[in-house]
């Protein structure tokens, strides 16, 4: 069994991890406003509202942000490791790790990517990110 630390599904979260499962990337979107909201939260953090249902989206982006983590904090991590903000094509951003063939040192902000799920033994699908 991987030793990293599993993802502790509940009843807001529970359906972003279900569609993991299925290999479809979804985020919330308020009925309220219309904005996309992720990570997941109860409240819109745009206007308050408390109706926002999952809906997928592309799994297309570009990097916004990074950072080569070379010190595992917890076990299970193979370092060195890219995690990353990912601005998704439909306006929202993904958090995730950069994987594939890429080397640390060649990931860059504005890098193209598109979502990858991954098997986490012991839980399931997690999205990860690879070059486009």
């Amino acid at each position: 069994m991987d030793p990293r630390p599993l993802p502790r599904p509940n009843a807001l979260t529970a359906p972003y991890w279900e569609a993991c499962r299925r290999g479809e990337l979804t985020v919330q979107r308020c009925r309220s406003c219309g904005r996309r909201v992720h990570l997941p939260e109860p409240v819109c953090p745009h206007c308050g509202g408390t109706d926002l249902p999952y809906e997928a989206v592309s799994g297309h982006g570009r990097v916004h942000t990074f950072s080569v983590v070379h010190r595992a904090f917890l076990p299970g991590f193979a370092i060195p490791y890219v995690i990353a903000w990912i601005d998704l094509e439909e306006g929202v951003r993904a958090f995730g790790g950069i994987v594939g063939d890429i080397a640390p040192d060649d990931v860059r902000i504005g890098l193209p990517v598109r979502v990858r799920f991954d098997d986490l033994p012991g839980f399931g699908h997690i999205p990860n990110w690879r070059p486009a």
